[in-house]
């Protein structure tokens, strides 16, 4: 166990968790929403730090991040638990397991661990994943300091369901969060992943202003969000943000309690790419097809400067310099992050 951070104590040791959006007030002996975090005494504590339930080395491509260090390698983690409760979750066995008891499953390691494993393992960055990686944040947070100090970059995949004062920890040791935008409505999230809309735009716009590099995916599910109008107004939100952020528009296939619903249509897919063209983004991405054309182009001239098969990324018209990127045919600045630099003093 590891004392929580971002709580307050109450009347009677009960505690308010300032984590994630829930909020919990959470009484003597009970746990939050994400069943990780406990109230002993009026002390919160995390029950996950250390213990992994994951751990692997994925090609960046899968978190899905493509403008950030693409091409590279990315070790990447996880503890159980979520602050969300998505009847389509596709890690449901890992993400939603609530031991009544303390023997939360998972292999021990220390932040030193892991930033050493994923220099061993010639990673650029270490992803906080596959679980909402929020939750545990206090391991996420030992975790990336180590990380900087081997150069390494950090990246959470993340439901976007942090406060302003997580965003605000975050900041400086986050470098970059693919964040799932599930939908557009507040009943979508309130009865399909028992959260609320208006906490996720807040935590984009303050990760997008806080510099850390942004990406979003929307997974398309069958006549709950991918209606023509809902589309629009996702793709009208991140162009809001700014065109240079990158739209990963994924298919749904059935799984743990969603088992009823159909996969996916191509044609919803290809909806909600136009939307994000006519919305002005520049990089709109189909995900979870076989086949689809996954390229970044370059916006002035069209040139394919990122090539894609699979998770395999090459640099085909793509110039990169200082960290960043143009395009080698007609010069133009592009938003892609191609090298990291650990912050002065990490």
């Amino acid at each position: 166990m590891r004392e929580a951070v971002l709580y307050e104590r109450l009347e009677d040791e009960k505690v308010r968790c300032r984590l994630c959006a829930h909020r919990c007030a959470v009484a003597p002996g009970r746990r939050g929403l994400c069943g990780v975090r406990e109230n002993r005494s009026g002390t919160l504590f995390s029950l996950v730090y250390g213990k992994l339930i994951s751990s692997a080395v994925d090609p960046i491509e899968k978190k899905p991040l493509y403008h950030f260090l693409p091409g590279t390698r990315s070790y990447s983690i996880a503890t159980v638990g979520c602050n969300f409760r998505c009847d389509f979750c596709q890690n449901w066995q890992i993400s939603q397991h609530r031991p009544e008891a303390d023997d939360f499953p998972g292999t021990p390691a220390t932040p030193a661990e892991v930033a050493a494993s994923a220099a061993r393992r010639r990673c650029a960055t270490i992803a906080y994943t596959y679980t909402e990686p929020t939750i545990f944040w206090e391991f996420a947070r030992d975790t990336a300091v180590a990380a900087h100090g081997r150069g390494l970059a950090n990246v959470f995949v993340t439901n976007g369901y942090q406060t302003p004062e997580t965003v605000e920890a975050m900041t400086g040791l986050i470098d970059a969060a693919n964040v799932d935008v599930k939908a557009f409505t507040d009943e979508f999230y309130r009865a399909n992943c028992g959260g609320r809309l208006a906490p996720v735009l807040e935590a984009v716009r303050l990760m997008h202003a806080a510099g850390i590099h942004v990406e979003i995916t929307t997974l398309l599910i069958p006549g709950r969000n991918d209606s023509e109008e809902e589309v629009s107004k996702i793709a009208e939100f991140i162009a809001g943000l700014s065109p240079d952020v990158p739209w990963h528009v994924s298919r749904f296939h059935p799984q743990y309690k969603a088992l009823d619903l159909d996969a996916t249509p191509l044609s919803s897919l290809e909806r909600a790419a136009a939307a994000g063209r006519k919305a002005g983004l520049r990089y709109v991405f189909v995900g979870n097809v076989s086949g689809a054309d996954s390229d970044t182009v370059c916006p002035g001239c069209g040139a394919r400067v990122l090539t894609r098969v699979g998770y395999t990324t090459e640099f085909a018209a793509l110039e990169a310099a200082d960290g960043g990127a143009k395009c080698a045919r007609c010069g133009r600045g592009l938003a892609i992050v191609t090298g990291f630099a650990a912050p002065a003093g990490a």
